[in-house]
């Protein structure tokens, strides 16, 4: 499907495409030597990119809602894969990128006029059943409208700390979609899913941006609400003897060999970084590793030379994103699993703000964001040691109160998160060193049976 301007101008082009089990998209994406942008190259006559509308030659602004233009090549690459059967793709047509870049055209800004003002992502929630109030959510069918669900919520209940709000529109429920749901099978499914379910909302005024654009609303372009795994970027400095774990090919009980992570020296680099026994190895410096031979992922970690970053997950998680049907690299944090601290600070004490400037790394911004539920404010939750965040002067507990010179004091946590994003690989930060009180909740920016010859082993 390709949406164009209703008066055909010229301008960015939205192709959603959509493929099934084992079918290839029909297209290549280069970065080429002396020509700037994503190009879209080799579309296969009559497949799925050419049905969409994507041309050769085209460049790709955004995938999944995510301006790309200025980020490196692999990561846009990496986001492609991470999408599972359906991308949606925002293009502008070859000629008219390169006159726009010549003329010194803001392509960000054009994106950003395409879209409007006041639309947000939709929302991934799990929800956990509460003894005494339930799930406490409930969905009311649109009259007229099949398979479409107004959320009702009870107030302080499961589902409204899970991240959902009174009048949201539902939209996918534990990996299946509920637009063909009639309201009693919808019933029917929530009854089955016991005391745990996985929703993904959007509200009104963003459903009808989204519905008027005719862009799909994804689990791949949510924010992540209270989900109770997440995949974890670690980033480690060899030491002496080296980073101080072992790497072990393991056979679990479904069948499958995973590399998992064991043996943490004590007061080894690996150990500080907060590497966990038994954790389950996704990546290697942002590259995948789960088709890879143990001796090839060895290598990879050996010829990183003095650092490292490895991507993890409890084999729970991988088990929990599977059911889903979600890739568990979609949600990554630094550390997810840290509890947030009160500030030592005092309401009405005197602090003074700074402005911190950070590009962006490896390891992305390296900070994550808080928010005290249900009040305006964002402040810093989280730092990677050695990060851009760290590097910058940021410290646990920093309020923000401007990004890239926008006052965000009483905005919220995803509208704080849109303008970091908006920023590219650039981002100018002015923070105070107090929070106020109160209890916070973190933000999103993310045994098997052994035998003797089911597992290769390397100390790393």
């Amino acid at each position: 499907m390709v949406v164009t301007d209703a008066d055909s101008k010229p301008g960015p082009r939205l192709c959603v495409l959509k493929r099934e089990e084992g079918e290839s998209y029909g297209f290549h994406i280069r970065a080429e030597r002396g020509r700037r942008g994503h190009i879209i190259r080799n579309v296969v006559s009559g497949g799925i990119a050419a049905s969409s509308g994507l041309q050769n030659g085209d460049r790709l602004l955004e995938v999944n809602n995510c301006y790309v233009d200025d980020v490196p090549h692999p990561e846009v690459t990496r986001k492609i894969k991470l999408s599972g059967h359906q991308l949606c793709f925002l293009v502008l047509e070859g000629k008219e990128y390169e006159e726009a870049v010549s003329k010194g055209h803001d392509l960000r800004g054009l994106v950003r006029t395409r879209k409007g003002e006041g639309c947000k992502p939709p929302r991934l929630c799990h929800i956990s059943r509460d003894p005494v109030s339930g799930l406490g959510i409930s969905f009311t069918p649109l009259e007229g409208e099949k398979g479409r669900f107004s959320v009702s919520l009870v107030k302080g209940g499961a589902a409204e700390k899970a991240g959902v709000c009174k009048g949201d529109r539902l939209v996918w429920m534990n990996g299946a979609v509920v637009s063909d749901l009639t309201h009693s099978a919808l019933s029917r499914m929530v009854k089955k899913c016991g005391d745990h379910i996985t929703v993904l909302v959007i509200d009104e005024e963003s459903e009808k941006h989204y519905l008027k654009e005719r862009m799909p609303i994804l689990p791949t372009i949510a924010v992540p609400h209270n989900l109770p795994h997440r995949a974890r970027k670690i980033h480690l400095v060899r030491g002496p003897t080296g980073y101080g774990f072992l790497l072990r090919l393991e056979k679990m009980s479904s069948g499958r060999t995973f590399h998992v992570l064991r043996a943490m020296d004590k007061g080894s680099p690996a150990e500080e970084a907060g590497m966990r026994d038994g954790e389950l190895l996704l990546e290697v410096n942002g590259k995948e590793v789960e088709v890879l031979q143990h001796q090839e992922v060895v290598d990879r970690v050996k010829t990183s030379g003095e650092e490292v970053s490895l991507t993890t997950i409890a084999q729970q998680g991988l088990e929990f994103y599977t059911k889903l049907g979600l890739s568990p690299l979609l949600f990554c944090e630094e550390d997810a699993d840290e509890k947030i601290k009160d500030s030592s600070a005092h309401p009405g004490d005197s602090s003074e703000s700074r402005r911190c400037s950070l590009q962006k790394g490896p390891l992305g911004f390296g900070f994550n964001l808080g928010c005290v539920p249900h009040r305006p404010g964002t402040f810093i939750s989280q730092l990677a040691p050695g990060g851009s965040g760290q590097k910058a002067g940021l410290v646990v507990g920093d309020v923000v109160m401007e990004v890239n010179g926008k006052n965000v004091e009483d905005k919220s946590l995803e509208d704080v998160m849109m303008l970091v994003k908006e920023g590219g690989r650039s981002l100018s930060l002015l923070v105070t060193d107090k929070t106020g009180d109160g209890d916070v909740k973190e933000a999103n920016n993310i045994p098997g049976s052994e035998e003797e010859d089911d597992y290769e082993l390397s100390c790393l």
